[in-house]
C-alpha cells in the first residue's frame, strides 16, 4: 500500500493506532507501592518493581563500564594502534545500525520482561568467554573483535525492549522520572566503572574486569525474576507493516525541516563528536604518559561532567528553550574537547574531558527534548527509534573514522578535526533552521537522551 504524499493524510492514516495506544496500561503489584519516598526527584522508585530495576541495572551497568575500559586497554596494549580501537568500536555499534529497527518490531510483539531476561544470558556467557581468554593467554585483537560484535547483537536486541519497559514498571504518571533516573544511573555508573576498571587492571589484570561484568549480570537476572506482576501486558494487534511504519516516518522528517536540521546535528555529533571517546587509551597512554588508572580518571571525570549536566538540566531545564541548549551544548563540547586534545597536562587534561562531556549531554538531552516538541503524538514512538540509530547505530561510523584519521594524523589532530566539523554543521543548522517559539501551556520536560549502554 503507497504512503500518502499529503501530510494531512499521513497524520489521519495513523489516528487510530495513536488512539489505541493508550487502551491498555499493564498494571503490576507496584501501582500501589506500600512505601513513599517524598523527595519528588526519586517518586518513581515508589514502584517495587522500579526499584528492583534501577538497583538491578546500576550493577550491571557499572560491571559494564569496568569491561569497558579494560577492553579498550587490551586492544591498544596488543596493537599499539589508534586503528583497532576504532575498528573494535565499530564491530560493537554496528549491529545497533542494523538490527534497532527490526528489535524494536520484535519488542512490540513480545513481553519484553521475558525478552530482557532472555537476553541477560548470552551477555554473561561473552563476558566469561572474554575473561576466560585472557587468563589462559590465547585472546587476540581478532577474538576481542567478535566478541565485540557479540555484545553488539545482543544490545542491539536489548536496548529498544529495555526503553520500552519502564512504562510497564511505573506507569504512565511517573515515566518522565524514570526515564531521568535511568540517566543518572547510566552516567553514576560511567563514573564509578572506569575507575574501578583502571585500579582492578593495574592490580589484578584485565581478566577480572570481564569475570566481574559476568557475575554483574546476575544482579539483573535476579532483579527481573523478582518484579510481580499483577496483569501481563497483552501484545498489540493489527501491526502495520514494518515497510510502511518505517517509510512514514522517514517522509514525516524529509518534510519538515526542523527535524531534519536537528537529526543531522546529531548524526555529526555522533561521528565525529561521541567518538572521541574511543582515543581515550591513546591519551592516556601516549599522549600524557600514564597507565591503566589514568585512563581509568580520565573516562570518570567525562562522567563526571555528564553527570553533572544532567543534575543542572533536572533543576534548570524547564527555564530555557531546548533549542538554543543545543548550540550551548555543542559550544560547550567543542571548547572543552579541543582543550582535551591540545592539553598535555594530565590534570587540565582531566578538566577539559570533564568539561567536553558536560557539553554532550547538554546537546543531547536537549536535541531529544527539542524533537519531542515538534513531533506530532502518533509519530513519537517511531522518532525516538530514529533517534536511537542516528545516536548509537552511528557510532560504529565514528569510532571507524575517528581510529583511521588517528592513525594517519595523531589522535589530538584527529580530535581536532571533529570537534571543528560539528561545530561548522551546528552553525550551518542554526542559519537553516528558525527558532522553535515556547509554548505557554506546554509542560514537557527535557528528557534524558537514548542511553546507549557502553557494551564493551
Amino acid at each position: 500500500m503507497p504512503i500518502e504524499k499529503d501530510n494531512k493524510n499521513i497524520a489521519d492514516s495513523r489516528m487510530d493506532a495513536a488512539s489505541s495506544e493508550n487502551l491498555l496500561i499493564p498494571t503490576s503489584s507496584n501501582q500501589s507501592p506500600p512505601r513513599r519516598i517524598a523527595l519528588p526527584m526519586f517518586r518513581a522508585l515508589n514502584h517495587r518493581n522500579y526499584r528492583l530495576y534501577f538497583f538491578g541495572q546500576f550493577f550491571s551497568l557499572s560491571g559494564t563500564w569496568i569491561q569497558n575500559v579494560a577492553q579498550g586497554w587490551l586492544v591498544y596494549e596488543l596493537t599499539h594502534s589508534p586503528f583497532w580501537l576504532g575498528f573494535v568500536g565499530f564491530l560493537n555499534f554496528l549491529p545497533l545500525f542494523i538490527f534497532s529497527l527490526p528489535a524494536g518490531s520484535l519488542a512490540d510483539r513480545v513481553s519484553k520482561h521475558k525478552l530482557l531476561l532472555a537476553l541477560q544470558i548470552p551477555s554473561m556467557l561473552l563476558a566469561l568467554m572474554f575473561a576466560i581468554l585472557i587468563w589462559s593467554k590465547t585472546i587476540t585483537v581478532s577474538l576481542i573483535g567478535m566478541l565485540a560484535f557479540g555484545f553488539g547483537m545482543v544490545n542491539a536486541f536489548d536496548l529498544p525492549a529495555r526503553q520500552s519497559f519502564a512504562i510497564e514498571l511505573v506507569g504512565k504518571k511517573d515515566l518522565a522520572n524514570a526515564i531521568a533516573l535511568n540517566s543518572a544511573t547510566f552516567n553514576t555508573a560511567r563514573l564509578l566503572g572506569p575507575a574501578i576498571g583502571g585500579v582492578i587492571i593495574a592490580t589484578a589484570g584485565a581478566g577480572w574486569c570481564l569475570f566481574i561484568n559476568g557475575v554483574s549480570y546476575l544482579a539483573g537476572i535476579w532483579a527481573l525474576t523478582a518484579m510481580r506482576f499483577e496483569k501481563r501486558p497483552l501484545p498489540e494487534k493489527n501491526h502495520p507493516s514494518l515497510k510502511n511504519s518505517i517509510a512514514e516516518i522517514f517522509l514525516y522528517i524529509r518534510q519538515t525541516r526542523p527535524v531534519l536540521g536537528l537529526l543531522l546535528l546529531v548524526s555529526v555529533m555522533t561521528i565525529f563528536g561521541w567518538s572521541f571517546w574511543i582515543l581515550m587509551p591513546v591519551f592516556a597512554g601516549s599522549i600524557l604518559n600514564g597507565g591503566a588508572i589514568e585512563l581509568g580518571k580520565l573516562m570518570s571525570f567525562g562522567g563526571v561532567g555528564a553527570l553533572g549536566s544532567a543534575l543542572v538540566m533536572a533543576g534548570f531545564g524547564h527555564r530555557l528553550l531546548p533549542r538554543r541548549l543545543v548550540f550551548y551544548g555543542v559550544l560547550v563540547f567543542v571548547s572543552g574537547v579541543t582543550g582535551f586534545a591540545l592539553s598535555k597536562t594530565f590534570y587540565l587534561s582531566l578538566v577539559m574531558v570533564a568539561m567536553a562531556g558536560f557539553g554532550l549531554i547538554l546537546f543531547y538531552i536537549n536535541a531529544n527534548s527539542a524533537l519531542q516538541r515538534r513531533v506530532p503524538n502518533h509519530l513519537r514512538g517511531r522518532m525516538m527509534g530514529v533517534y536511537a540509530v542516528v545516536f548509537g547505530g552511528l557510532s560504529p561510523f565514528g569510532n571507524l573514522q575517528v581510529g583511521f584519521l588517528a592513525e594517519k594524523i595523531g589522535a589530538p589532530q584527529a580530535v581536532i578535526l571533529g570537534a571543528a566539523i560539528c561545530a561548522g554543521m551546528a552553525y550551518v543548522v542554526s542559519r537553516l533552521v528558525p527558532p522553535q517559539p515556547r509554548k505557554r501551556k506546554e509542560k514537557i520536560s527535557p528528557l534524558p537522551p537514548v542511553n546507549v549502554p557502553a557494551v564493551a
